[in-house]
């Protein structure tokens, strides 16, 4: 199943509901390093040869950029303060390395791309114009002949350090669709999906081991699936994705524009839930292509990669309502019967 721990903010000694289920609930109490704990064990599974999709899901105010980011901005801070701020995305970034460095016999190559999923339409926002500035360019989805969601003409960069994928994510979040509500000065309205591909190589004769995450996924064995050949490269995808917020217009109190990108967000919100129910349910046909974010996502909530949900719930008398909304949705994700994670063999032709 997919796994889920949610993250009670803002109000201290609060407690979930009776009747949700999580893998694990973290209080306002905890730190960002906390939360990373749950996570990092998915770092491991990336360099073994697994697929891996992390999100944060919650209602507008929630949480959830400051649980995926970290504090902004981050430049703040300074030395140990600033890391201990940091949240899913730049702590990922710098396990991915660590991880990579104690590997030197083996060759490792690391690109990311960064996505909005804005109003329905998709954007890439590490284009550029013809004068090497920075645009956000509109890009279609598309599913290849492998069955794969793609995004066409999608920029990549190499990096080569934790610095140089928290430079990019800083540099898009300048890029990325905002705006004041009464609920949240700086309301993210768009879903941002970063991801970060690896491609790895080892020496012949070297046996790359496998690796189950059993904390996570409360497997009781290893997953049945052949080792790959140690000779031959392979490519995996992690995907870290801040969604956008569900809002209630009443609280919220946006007109104009904002209007329509809200109501955007809860349509994509629920085109995700269906998408989910219909995979619990196992119905025969899966609604991936009712949005453009369950589409680029088709892989990860339906295909073999390691998922976590991460839940970011206010748990106040006044947003009660968003909260079980929320919970539901967790409780939602955990019902899905996933296939067990595929093992990367080799380098697929699609990106």
């Amino acid at each position: 199943s997919i796994s889920t721990f949610s993250l009670l903010s803002r109000f201290a000694g609060s407690r979930c509901g009776s009747g949700f289920v999580s893998f694990r609930v973290h209080g306002p109490e905890d730190s960002q390093d906390a939360v990373f704990e749950d996570v990092k064990p998915l770092l491991t599974s990336l360099l073994d040869g697994y697929n891996v999709c992390i999100m944060a899901y919650g209602q507008t105010g929630s949480g959830k950029t400051h649980t995926m980011m970290g504090s902004q901005p981050l430049e703040e801070h300074s030395g140990s303060q600033q890391e201990a701020q940091q949240g899913i995305i730049p702590k990922a970034a710098a396990e991915l390395f660590r991880l990579i460095s104690e590997k030197p016999a083996e060759s490792h190559a690391v690109e990311v791309s960064v996505v909005e999923v804005h109003n329905n339409e998709v954007f890439d926002l590490l284009a550029r114009d013809e004068q090497g500035n920075a645009v956000r360019q509109r890009r279609d989805v598309i599913t290849t002949s492998s069955g794969a969601s793609q995004v066409t003409s999608l920029t990549y960069e190499p990096v080569f350090s934790a610095s140089e994928v928290m430079h990019i994510s800083s540099r898009v979040q300048k890029l990325r669709a905002h705006c004041d509500t009464l609920i949240h000065t700086d309301s993210s309205r768009s879903h941002l999906i970063l991801h970060s591909y690896t491609r790895s190589h080892a020496p012949v004769g070297r046996r790359i081991p496998l690796f189950a995450t059993l904390i996570i996924f409360h497997s009781a064995r290893s997953p049945r699936c052949r080792r790959a050949n140690p000779a031959t490269p392979f490519r995996t995808k992690l995907q870290l994705v801040d969604l956008a917020g569900s809002e209630c217009v009443g609280m919220s109190g946006v007109s104009g524009a904002a209007l329509w990108e809200v109501s955007c967000i809860n349509r994509s919100l629920s085109a995700l839930s269906d998408v989910l129910g219909a995979l619990a349910e196992q119905r025969p046909h899966v609604p991936y292509r009712n949005s453009k974010l369950t589409h680029l996502l088709q892989d990860a909530i339906g295909g073999d990669a390691k998922l976590l949900v991460v839940l970011c719930v206010s748990p106040t008398q006044r947003f009660i309502t968003e909260s079980l909304q929320s919970l539901g949705f967790g409780n939602r994700a955990r019902q899905v019967q996933k296939a067990l994670p595929r093992r990367r063999n080799n380098t697929p032709k699609d990106k």
